[in-house]
């Protein structure tokens, strides 16, 4: 059978008890195909990467050299949760490498969506190729694949941007969770000790917050972004609204809008919140937000967010918009 087909009789990890079986299994795989040699691990603080760090760092502890790109395009706090969890916590063999003025300085003044992705995605693959010609006696690279990553593509998981090394960078694939469903996989993470807000991540872009500071990203605007985005995440969570809604962020576009603040006329930008439901994310409808919660986003998004002066909430649902903005 081919290696990366699910088998048939493979039961669905969806307790406990059978989360805590495959992690012993995985363990003793890992451990086999190994050896004493040193993996790698591109670690970005999304789902499935991170329920692969943990699964190693239990397999083969200190063998596992965790590498986490902070791009500058991160939600709030999300590199200091890895950082946190990973190093404090786990005691992981971490490098973390803060590259936010790398990322920006290049993307100064690029607004075309597609142009700032590329960038994105390619300087990544840099990054992390510089800090692995740094390591020496690595022997395999491990990847968060999941198995929707070898059903709708050739098995290569290409948000993680590592598909794209150089071929001289010749590593052996350890791909732990690669028959398992993004479900199966947030199971596995609870039972490994993941922290809930790290298991149950939202889907986040490759690019992150670069495609939702719409135009030419500027940091005052992206500081904009990532705080409103903190405000509208709290809010929900406070609401009970963050299990019930399966993506909620926030927009702030490349332009300004007449307001008025301390009784002068202001010139400051607009956020928007985009908040969908879906369950294949090929369609998608947008929840009916109580008014009330919609009006504490907004008063402390204009009390707390400098440039901002207006909240708008998108209606759109998929088709005819896409759930992100670029």
């Amino acid at each position: 059978m081919n290696s990366n087909m699910r088998p048939a009789d493979m039961k669905r990890i969806n307790t406990p008890a059978l989360a805590e079986a495959f992690i012993s299994e995985q363990t003793e795989q890992i451990r086999n195909q190994v050896g004493g040699k040193k993996v790698l691990l591109a670690l970005s603080g999304g789902v499935d990467s991170s329920v692969v760090a943990a699964l190693l760092i239990k397999a083969i502890g200190k063998q596992l050299v965790c590498v986490h790109v902070n791009h500058g395009l991160m939600r709030k706090g999300e590199s200091e949760q890895v950082l946190s969890v990973f190093r404090d916590q786990m005691d992981a063999n971490l490098i973390y490498v803060d590259a936010t003025d790398r990322f920006l300085d290049l993307l100064a003044g690029v607004d075309e969506p597609e142009r700032k992705r590329k960038i994105i995605g390619g300087e990544f693959i840099n990054v992390f190729d510089e800090e692995a010609r740094k390591l020496e006696g690595i022997s395999f690279l491990a990847q968060g694949t999941i198995y929707p990553d070898i059903l709708e593509s050739d098995g290569v998981k290409a948000h993680h941007n590592v598909g794209g090394l150089p071929e001289d960078m010749d590593f052996e694939l350890v791909e732990p969770v690669k028959l398992l469903f993004k479900d199966e996989v947030r199971v596995v993470g609870r039972a490994l000790g993941l922290p809930a807000s790290m298991v149950e991540r939202q889907p986040f872009p490759g690019p992150g917050l670069g495609v939702r500071c719409l135009g030419a990203i500027t940091r005052d605007r992206l500081a904009a972004l990532r705080e409103s985005d903190a405000i509208l995440r709290e809010e929900f969570g406070k609401a009970g609204l963050a299990d019930k809604v399966w993506q909620f962020f926030t927009v702030v576009p490349d332009f300004r809008s007449t307001g008025v603040r301390d009784g002068k006329r202001a010139f400051d930008w607009p956020v928007i919140i985009r908040a969908v439901n879906t369950v294949d994310a090929m369609t998608a409808t947008v929840p009916e937000i109580p008014w009330t919660v919609l009006q504490t986003i907004t008063t402390r998004i204009l009390a707390e967010v400098s440039g901002v002066c207006r909240v708008l909430y998108d209606l759109t649902p998929k088709p005819v918009g896409t759930i992100e903005w670029e």
